[in-house]
């Protein structure tokens, strides 16, 4: 991420119908946050705004419903859990008033409370940037963060590419960006750190470090065993195919690795994937969509850490299915998407929101479904 996302400058209607059995987000989102209650979701942020809203999987005729609006700078890619059945929102990136001329990464934290549908903003700062992390509940006191661009790096970065004109020094501008991709990922000095925060105490404390390379814009989901992290980048352009688990017992992350995502048929190897949609249908795990530059694996191998350059950046649509212990290539989504949310639905993976090929932000709400040989896909 190097700019927030362009705003929507309209709406439609804050409940929305659709033309399937799940009703269409009232404005596309992608890059916000998500949080999931049994059965109501929440949904917004990013390019919607300060806008959140919700919708109960129980009642989905009802359509969409807006929430009290953020009270902070409109933040991109914050990392976000529910716990005691509050939504909490970590870091992410934007300008911290509207006439700055470079985004951040924050450091604060709020919470949205369902109950009396406010906001607060707590009396705590997230110890490093978490702009990219992901998040899950523990138990309803404790959330754990895993990944995050470093605060610092990514601040000046972003100032000094805002502080040149890039039509007048084209090839000051093209140096500053070539030095900061050229990069190898452990000198972006991500969160490597399994930070958890304590509701009760409003106190941060971490589970160790994570023996692999911290990623941002992973996919993550509780397994039957721990938390799963599902890919991600390991630096900007470069994915990862790995699928790890953390298994949190006496106060200590226990790692293990799985199976890796496999190659598409007709390809070599898996780029892995960012800003993936993940859960699970029928005792299946589903991982779809998300997006990576295919060859950028091969040019980091290489040892050309600027992976991505020239590279086309791929909006996927793929399927993938994990049924005892196996991977396959299980379906296609009706369009490459990436960036929005992942919800669970009785006997499937609800999917909401989300960036298309084009940029664009979507609206679209869609099951996907595993039936025990492929996956089905029902908006």
């Amino acid at each position: 991420m190097t700019a927030p996302a362009a705003r929507p400058t309209e709406r439609t209607p804050a409940l929305t119908g659709g033309g399937g059995d799940w009703p269409r987000l009232p404005i596309g989102i992608k890059h916000g946050v998500a949080g999931q209650a049994g059965q109501r979701i929440y949904v917004g942020l990013g390019s919607a705004g300060s806008a959140l809203y919700t919708l109960n999987l129980a009642a989905v005729a009802d359509g969409w419903r807006e929430l009290a609006p953020f009270p902070g700078p409109v933040t991109d890619d914050a990392a976000a859990a529910m716990a005691g059945g509050r939504l909490y929102v970590f870091s992410g990136a934007g300008k911290a008033r509207p006439g700055d001329a470079a985004p951040i990464v924050f450091t604060d934290v709020h919470a949205y409370d369902p109950a009396s549908n406010a906001w607060r903003r707590l009396d705590t700062l997230t110890p490093v940037g978490l702009l990219g992390a992901s998040a899950r509940a523990l138990d309803d006191d404790r959330i754990a963060i895993f990944g995050g661009y470093d605060k610092t790096l990514f601040d000046n970065y972003v100032r000094d590419l805002q502080a040149i004109d890039k039509g007048r020094e084209p090839a000051r501008w093209q140096a500053l960006v070539d030095g900061y991709m050229g990069m190898e990922p452990k000198e972006y000095r991500w969160n490597a750190r399994v930070l958890v925060y304590t509701i009760s105490t409003n106190a941060w404390s971490d589970l160790g470090e994570t023996p692999y390379p911290p990623t941002t814009g992973a996919a993550l989901v509780e397994g039957d065993d721990g938390i799963l992290l599902i890919n991600g980048e390991i630096k900007p352009g470069l994915r990862t195919a790995q699928v790890s688990q953390a298994s949190i017992t006496d106060g200590e992350a226990r790692w293990s690795v799985g199976a890796p995502l496999p190659a598409l048929p007709g390809e070599d190897s898996q780029e892995g994937l960012a800003g993936a949609y993940a859960g699970f249908s029928n005792g299946a795990l589903i991982v779809a969509g998300g997006v990576n530059f295919p060859g950028a694996r091969g040019n980091a191998e290489a040892g050309r850490w600027y992976a991505h350059k020239g590279l086309a950046k791929t909006w996927r649509a793929d399927v993938y299915a994990r049924v005892d212990g196996a991977w396959k290539v299980a379906g296609q989504l009706p369009r490459g998407l990436a960036y929005g949310a992942s919800f669970r639905a009785d006997d499937g993976l609800l999917v909401v929101g989300g960036e298309d090929g084009a940029l664009t932000a979507r609206t679209e709400v869609f099951l996907v479904r595993w039936d025990g040989s492929s996956t089905v896909v029902t908006d």
